[in-house]
């Protein structure tokens, strides 16, 4: 898998090259072009990627469903089927040494180091491979994601620059992309370091307020691993959730469905002895 490693690299080479030049090319067009696809893509990721296909937290119709998918394979962090798949073994393993993406490993490899390792491939096959996502993999519109996924971004840059010229492109697509991607990687790195805990969760998980913000209520990462089924990670009426409000949204109007929150019950098993700081083990 050695030239998918260095694909990795120069697709966040070419991404960060791009941040390079947004103090040059700012325009106030292109920095709401970027604003608007940072939600769209972030949803894709946080409400689709994560709550609805990894964890099975609500249900969406097809149609809807698809579409966040499609927005959350914009966001450059691999198909759904590849990123589900990843996520599903970080739960099964979390913070031991099968965990994809720990920090037991070094804060460098938790953050993205794990993603530009050349033993990766051999690694996630000796896991199991794709194994963990057949309920993916029977459906066709995911197998095209997982075919064509780099494909899509690829057209929305020429999209960009067709439509706004290098502003479009640096904003829309490097600074954009490139913010998103280490706001969810601060997730496996921070999240998983440094912060609050609030539940017994046996793992280095932990809550972020300043991260939850940045990434649409990600950052209540202890609460998530307290409560993976759970489609709310802000659980207290303090704790921002932007995802979660999506979510209350779509339930509102009839489209988000089978929506699971844990019980008073489920909570008073996990809770902690009062809230203690995470340290690195």
């Amino acid at each position: 898998m050695e030239h998918t490693r260095r694909f990795t690299v120069v697709i966040f080479l070419a991404l960060h090259c791009l941040c390079v030049f947004a103090p040059f090319h700012f325009n106030w067009p292109a920095f709401w072009v970027a604003i608007t696809l940072y939600v769209a893509t972030g949803l894709g990721i946080t409400l689709c990627y994560h709550r609805i296909l990894a964890h099975r937290s609500l249900r969406l119709p097809k149609w809807l469903e698809y579409f966040f998918a499609y927005c959350g394979v914009l966001s450059l962090q691999r198909s759904p089927i590849e990123w589900v798949s990843t996520h599903r073994y970080h739960h099964q393993f979390t913070d031991t040494k099968k965990d994809p993406h720990s920090p037991i490993q070094g804060l460098w490899f938790s953050h993205m180091g794990w993603m530009l390792d050349n033993r990766r491939g051999q690694f996630e096959e000796e896991l199991g491979g794709l194994k963990n996502v057949e309920d993916l993999r029977k459906q066709p519109f995911y197998r095209f994601l997982l075919r064509t996924n780099l494909l899509h971004s690829i057209a929305l840059g020429g999209v960009l620059y067709a439509v706004g010229g290098f502003p479009f492109l640096v904003w829309g697509m490097g600074v954009r992309t490139t913010f998103f991607h280490h706001a969810t990687f601060l997730v496996n790195s921070v999240g998983h370091m440094w912060g609050n805990k609030a539940w017994n969760t046996g793992d280095m998980s932990t809550n972020n307020w300043w991260l939850a913000i940045i990434v649409f209520g990600e950052g209540w990462h202890n609460n998530h691993h307290a409560f993976d089924y759970s489609a709310r990670h802000g659980l207290e009426w303090w704790q921002v959730d932007f995802t979660w409000y999506t979510i209350r949204f779509l339930q509102a109007i009839g489209l988000a469905t089978d929506v699971k929150v844990p019980t008073e019950t489920q909570k008073q098993r996990k809770a902690s002895n009062g809230r203690i700081m995470a340290t690195q083990n």
